[in-house]
């Protein structure tokens, strides 16, 4: 057990922001399991930005890493071009 107020403190922050990492994680890894199984090329083109944004969110704050985050974003642009 934590003997410091700060270390108590750096506990609860610590859990705060893995819950909160792990729900903007899963958010992106569904948005592009959706973007993957889409047929319809205009739909796909149009959440593709989004998309994009969501994994450099995740890339800028350290989720994942930024060379993931660049594979996936090519792959999905490389997935949608060619439907």
């Amino acid at each position: 057990m934590a003997n410091h107020k700060s270390a108590l403190k750096r506990i609860r922050s610590n859990e705060a922001k893995r819950l909160r990492n792990k729900y903007q994680h899963k958010t992106t890894r569904n948005a592009i399991r959706i973007l993957r199984n889409t047929e319809d090329k205009k739909e796909a083109e149009k959440m593709l930005p989004s998309v994009n944004g969501m994994i450099d969110k995740l890339a800028k704050r350290n989720i994942i890493h930024k060379n993931k985050a660049a594979n996936l974003k090519s792959g999905l642009q490389v997935r949608v071009n060619a439907l």
